[in-house]
């Protein structure tokens, strides 16, 4: 991560990595600034609560995404990069109520994933799930929604976008 962040990287995600030793946050954050610590959350709904899985969704573990999320926050985390694994890959919509949750308990953005698949939903995670950012990939990697039109759609809905 070193190596990254001084040749070039503006910021640099964790995951897995920070749930095994909680203390990673607090190194980087200390070593090279908040700015740069983006923790990723991957959540997944176990035993009706959500809950931080780790290896890219497979691993559950007993965490509770809120804790985990104010207990980064604390440590130094800049971002949260909140994925509901519930959602991603659906295109019915974002977790807009555990995006809602997650960012009215920290005080540091929070970057809504999974589950984007139509121009609305983002003007929705953004307006009622108060996400400061949010995130697609195939939508935009398959042609189904411009990122010109995305812009432009969330201008005309008052979100805040560079054109």
């Amino acid at each position: 991560m070193t190596l990254l962040l001084e040749n070039g990287a503006d910021k640099i995600s964790i995951n897995t990595s920070a749930v095994r030793n909680p203390s990673l946050v607090d190194e980087l954050a200390k070593n090279f600034g908040s700015q740069c610590v983006v923790v990723a959350i991957d959540a997944k709904i176990t035993d009706n609560d959500w809950k931080v899985v780790t290896h890219g969704g497979r691993t559950p573990t007993s965490l509770l995404v809120t804790d985990w999320a104010k207990e980064i926050a604390d440590r130094g985390a800049g971002e949260i990069l909140l994925t509901s694994m519930e959602n991603d890959g659906t295109k019915n919509g974002f977790a807009v109520e555990l995006t809602k949750e997650i960012s009215g308990t920290v005080h540091i953005p929070v970057i809504a994933s999974g589950g984007a698949g139509k121009i609305e939903h983002f003007a929705t995670v953004f307006h009622d799930g108060n996400a400061d950012a949010a995130l697609a990939a195939s939508i935009f990697h398959f042609g189904e929604i411009a990122i010109t039109d995305l812009k432009r759609y969330l201008q005309e809905q008052k979100i805040p976008v560079r054109l």
